[in-house]
């Protein structure tokens, strides 16, 4: 298990991932050099890691990113087969083993409906294993996991850490400029700018500039993560909720705010609204949802889920327990077979039928 200096110091990287060992030694009362010992343990054994990517807090019509949930259901001992190749995707966003009335529960981006139409029907259509899947688009993510935290700090400790806010209104994209420089930096979050510029063959004060606006426009993601099975909350647990529409985003802004929560999206079908909670034990999922019930008598929860194996998890592959394996960059999904049998299927539909 985690002891409480891990705690602290996953709370704190979670709320300033990129702050120097100096500053993070500071607010823990720990010297610089335990704090950086300390994070290189978590890493090796991979009870710990950050991520990075272009921020999906705010998909709305008009956006160039489209977050989608897709269920699927597998062939019988094809589950573990179909996962490793789903899992290899760069687009997949999360991949979970649940359980219920489908296998995998993946999350995954496109950049607009046809290409996720062209995944759903081409790609993973044509995989081997795969029996079925459902699609459901998020028309709005209300809050995501890189929001989430362990909450082990004072607000003096917060306050220090946290970074200054400019009022700028997120930009929710990241210019094609800097493509490069965050696709590097998503392989360890934490590189000196001095390495970052190296490695892009930018000027330091340039990689400097442009991460300082990437910030402010929040046009990035940092996500610090702890395994699951260490962090104190080793359930996790997906609800499938139905609420009047005119209602529906006064009470995802609620259940929003609550300490569990990890997820809340509105989604494209009969169910409305999709949440994930981290809970303290499987004790507590019937609990919760009486609470969550209880607090928002609007809201029915029509399916519940359980995850086995979180087994991708904001482009990072994990094993069974939840601790961390290596990272996928997130990126656009290509597939030139797909592309070619989309071609197929418009040319069939171009030429006229000979009855």
């Amino acid at each position: 298990m985690l002891d409480e200096l891990d705690h602290l110091l996953v709370t704190a990287l979670q709320i300033a991932p990129r702050a120097d060992w100096s500053t993070l030694g500071e607010v823990l009362d720990i010297d610089a050099s335990t704090a950086a010992r300390r994070w290189a343990r978590l890493t090796k054994a991979g009870h710990a890691w950050i991520g990075v990517h272009q921020s999906v807090q705010a998909i709305v019509p008009g956006s160039p990113l489209l977050v989608a949930f897709i269920e699927v259901d597998c062939s019988a001992g094809r589950l573990h087969e179909v996962a490793a190749r789903i899992a290899e995707d760069t687009h997949v966003f999360n991949l979970e083993h649940v359980s219920g009335s489908r296998d995998l529960l993946v999350t995954a981006v496109f950049t607009d409906h046809a290409e996720l139409a062209r995944y759903v029907g081409f790609r993973l259509g044509a995989l081997d294993g795969v029996a079925a899947s459902r699609t459901q688009v998020a028309t709005t993510l209300h809050t995501e996991g890189s929001r989430w935290r362990l909450d082990r700090l004072t607000e003096e400790q917060r306050r220090k850490l946290a970074p200054a806010t400019t009022g700028r209104l997120p930009s929710r994209t990241v210019p094609e400029r800097d493509l490069e420089l965050v696709r590097v930096l998503s392989e360890d979050p934490r590189q000196p700018v001095a390495r970052l510029a190296e490695r892009t063959g930018l000027s330091p004060t340039t990689v400097r500039r442009r991460l300082d606006r990437l910030d402010a426009e929040q046009a990035l993601a940092y996500r610090c993560e702890v395994a699951r099975s260490l962090s104190g909350w080793p359930v996790s647990v997906s609800y499938w909720a139905a609420a009047p529409q005119s209602r529906a985003a006064h009470l995802a802004k609620s259940i929003s705010t609550i300490r569990e929560i990890r997820l809340c999206a509105s989604l494209s079908g009969p169910h409305n609204l999709l949440l994930a909670a981290w809970l303290r034990s499987v004790d507590d999922i019937a609990a919760f949802e009486s609470q969550l019930t209880d607090r928002h008598p609007e809201l029915v929860v029509a399916d519940r889920a359980v995850t086995l194996w979180p087994m991708k998890l904001a482009g990072h592959l994990l094993d069974p327990q939840g601790r961390h394996l290596r990272a996928i960059p997130l990126g656009r999904w290509h597939d030139p077979r797909s592309d070619t049998a989309e071609a197929d299927l418009l040319a069939r539909l171009r030429t006229p039928s000979v009855q």
